[in-house]
């Protein structure tokens, strides 16, 4: 009992001390396993980077080969740099970057590490070979980029196809010149599938998607052409030459739409004005523009423009020889200016192109019925009177030119005047005559009376000479002259 009382004395006056000696070894403890596990936290990212990071050259070499093949060409390049950065003497890697920067058209990075692969390896031939080929790629290109700027497109294109991209395949440059040319050339389908094989392989080529928008447009695909300027403009909506091609569509779609809203509201003078300042917009968009001139041109006609309608739908069918509207408006044109011949010619040829079409065969009659009353004698115009003249107004000028074209006052000129005069005579018998004058302004066959036929009838019984007193001569033309009377004077 003495010593469990004893015990126990001591107990309670050791318990405090170790308890605060378990509480410090506690503590201590807790605070390695603290830096423990804050050193696996820190290192753990440092370390797996270091184990997936190839260290040899050899490693950065074949990790190039593969970006390689996946066309990766710039993660290629940086592969390249590593591995000549550990080893500056490794050889290989400067021949294929080499090769690579000459693919992408880098020429005077390429030529640098030809050179320094060849110090390594002289005589090397197959470096020697193609870096005689990276000049001449080179030499071509800048020859393709003059022959551009002075137009000589087609040429500048075979120094494309044929030399820089043979040599320099993945050459972005070189690709977005050849768009250029395909569209100067007017090659819009060759430009929209070159640009798209660009598109593949970066889908955020600016000027990939510009030019692409505009072989769409040279076709009239306007749609799709503001689809691709949109695209560029989301990724730069500061680009100047996107936003000059959207904006300069969108005005010309909205000026287009005006005239076609203007002729449909009988506005025609104010349409014309509306076409006219479209067609100013680009005078090179052929597919968008001959409809304008043929807009254009059916509206001069209505508005009897002859003159302006013919240089419209010319222009028009200069653009597209098979559009048959334009063929009939041309030949309707023809018909303001009185050139019959050439109205029938157009008429006929658009007639044999649509033969059911009745509204050709009707003008084409027209033209035929104008042709054929043009090669008639103009009786109005041999006796200097207009269409309209009364027949008072007739007899005194067929009075005048009677007297004045009389044989016997012409004996130096004898055989004109007396044609001349019969001339005169028939006229006179048609345009004097109510019946047959409105039958000849119809169109219509009227017989041609001679300059004979006896009694007092030819003429009405109007005698122009009026019978009068002086001297008189006698006059005998053969045949006799219409009313049955001789000319005395």
């Amino acid at each position: 009992m003495v010593f469990e009382t004893g015990r126990r004395g001591e107990m309670s006056l050791l318990g405090p001390m170790d308890l605060l000696a378990w509480k410090g070894f506690l503590y201590t403890l807790f605070i390695l396993h603290f830096v423990f596990a804050c050193q696996l936290l820190l290192l753990q990212p440092l370390v797996a980077a270091l184990d997936n990071k190839p260290g040899s050259a050899a490693e950065l070499l074949q990790k190039a080969s593969q970006n390689i093949k996946v066309k990766q060409y710039s993660d290629a390049i940086d592969d390249l740099n590593a591995a000549i950065e550990v080893d500056p003497m490794l050889s290989e890697a400067y021949l294929h970057r080499a090769s690579l920067l000459r693919k992408l058209c880098r020429y005077e990075e390429s030529e640098k590490s030809y050179k320094t692969f060849l110090e390594l390896k002289p005589g090397n031939a197959g470096a020697e070979k193609e870096l005689a080929q990276l000049l001449q790629a080179q030499n071509s290109l800048d020859s393709a980029i003059k022959l551009h700027e002075s137009g000589e497109y087609t040429k500048a294109l075979e120094y494309l196809d044929k030399v820089v991209l043979v040599f320099s395949p993945a050459c972005s440059r070189a690709k977005i010149l050849k768009v250029r040319l395909l569209l100067a050339a007017k090659d819009y389908s060759g430009a929209i599938s070159e640009s798209g094989f660009i598109l593949k392989e970066d889908e955020n080529n600016l000027e990939a998607l510009l030019l692409r928008g505009r072989a769409y447009y040279y076709l009239a695909d306007h749609d799709v052409a503001i689809k691709h300027y949109q695209t560029g403009l989301r990724s730069d909506p500061e680009h100047s030459e996107l936003k000059k091609a959207y904006f300069d569509l969108k005005k010309l779609l909205r000026k287009t739409k005006s005239a076609e809203d203007n002729a449909e509201k009988g506005k025609l003078r104010v349409a014309v004005e509306d076409y006219k300042a479209a067609l100013a917009m680009d005078p090179n968009h052929s597919a968008h523009n001959v409809h304008l001139y043929l807009g254009l041109c059916k509206l001069q006609v209505k508005l009897g423009r002859g003159a302006e309608a013919l240089t419209s739908c010319t222009e028009a069918l200069n653009i597209d020889a098979d559009l048959l509207e334009a063929l009939v408006q041309r030949g309707e044109a023809k018909l303001l200016l009185e050139d019959w011949e050439g109205a029938v010619e157009d008429l006929k040829t658009a007639a044999q192109s649509s033969p059911q079409d009745m509204h050709i065969r009707e003008v084409l009659m027209r033209a035929e019925k104008a042709l054929k009353m043009s090669k008639r004698k103009d009786w109005y115009k041999i006796l200097e009177i207009s269409k309209t003249a009364s027949i008072a107004e007739i007899k005194r000028a067929y009075k005048k030119l009677a007297l004045q074209w009389h044989p016997d006052k012409n004996q130096d000129n004898r055989e004109e005047a007396e044609n001349k005069f019969r001339e005169i005579a028939a006229a006179y018998e048609v345009l004097g005559d109510d019946d047959k004058r409105a039958r000849y302004d119809r169109g219509e066959d009227v017989e041609e009376m001679g300059m004979g036929g006896g009694g007092g009838g030819g003429f009405g019984g109007f005698d122009p000479f009026g019978g009068g007193g002086g001297q008189q001569y006698s006059f005998h033309f053969e045949g006799g002259f219409p009313g049955g009377f001789g000319f005395g004077f």
